[in-house]
């Protein structure tokens, strides 16, 4: 699929972005001013982008408990994200989210999840809403290769092509469903599985954005066009432990190191623009600037910031329709 040099640059700030945002976060953690559990994307960018540069604020996502990647491809502003994770009340969800339960519905983005499998359900009932008032929206479920076990997940895709829905279920094969490996825990194939519930799978590696990008084209105008559900299998891996503070004992010695250096999807995408003379370094240094100067802004701002005060506590506990 042929981008023009706006959406090569795009696509590359926002990966960068994801990269620089999670990198410090991986930093910050260790401080011990953040407060509950965070999951980092570092090494996955390629998915989260790839799928959603072909989305619009129409279109809704439901992430998992990895999910900040996810928010910024959608969309979502990396001043409120920190200030959320820092627990502040100008955080986009007033600072009573966090990380595992980060969103932002104005972009579509209907959370993160720490419920394993809570977000193919949703996308359906998303994919369902876009179908009944025709709005000509997509919903897009992020999960992992863990969740792909999960009867939620099983559900959601037999309900999904029962009803035809305009769903698209991204399945994050990183290799490691929490400590055990998806080698061993996930039977047979996901693609078979698609197979079985009578949709296409495509296979994708997920280190590389533009094999991502094409595909995730595929199943989403698939989907608009009223075709119905696609899973996309991306094949990637995460740079850090399962959560911050895992040892990751389960994981080989230099193994993140070897797929830093040989895959990184970030350092593939430089190097494919750079000798097709699409992009040129100077353009991507600049970026790669930009990204971690408003990195570094986002966090001051965020400790800088107030926590909720005691007359929040029961605010957003019902929603009024």
């Amino acid at each position: 699929m042929q981008m023009n040099r706006a959406d090569l640059l795009h696509a590359y700030r926002t990966m960068r972005t994801i990269r620089e945002f999670e990198e410090r976060l991986h930093v910050e953690f260790a401080t011990g001013e953040i407060p509950g559990f965070v999951h980092l994307y570092a090494g996955e960018e390629a998915s989260a982008v790839g799928v959603c540069m072909h989305l619009t604020d129409r279109d809704k996502i439901a992430s998992t408990h990895r999910g900040h990647g996810h928010c910024i491809a959608k969309g979502v502003e990396v001043q409120g994200m920190m200030s959320e994770i820092y627990g502040r009340k100008d955080g986009v969800c007033g600072g009573k989210g966090g990380s595992m339960h980060i969103a932002d519905m104005s972009k579509g983005m209907l959370g993160a999840n720490g419920i394993v499998g809570g977000g193919p359900p949703l996308i359906c009932g998303a994919a369902l809403t876009a179908k009944v008032l025709k709005t000509g929206g997509v919903a897009v479920a992020f999960y992992g290769d863990g969740a792909s076990n999960q009867g939620t997940t099983l559900e959601s895709l037999n309900l999904a092509t029962i009803w035809k829905l305009p769903a698209v279920f991204v399945c994050e094969d990183n290799g490691y469903a929490e400590a055990t490996s998806s080698s061993y825990s996930v039977g047979g194939s996901q693609a078979k599985r698609a197979e079985g519930f009578g949709m296409p799978c495509y296979e994708v590696d997920g280190f590389d954005f533009f094999a991502v990008h094409d595909a995730a084209g595929v199943a989403i105008e698939r989907a608009r066009n009223g075709d119905g559900p696609s899973m996309l299998h991306v094949k990637l891996a995460r740079y850090f432990g399962h959560f911050e503070g895992d040892a990751t004992t389960y994981r080989a010695p230099g193994e993140v190191d070897r797929i830093r250096a040989e895959q990184d999807c970030l350092r593939r995408f430089r190097r494919l623009v750079t000798e097709a003379a699409l992009l040129d370094s100077g353009e991507l240094d600049a970026v790669d600037h930009a990204a971690a100067e408003a990195v570094e802004l986002s966090v001051r701002g965020a400790k800088a910031g107030m926590p909720p005060g005691d007359a929040d506590l029961l605010t957003d506990v019902y929603v009024a329709y």
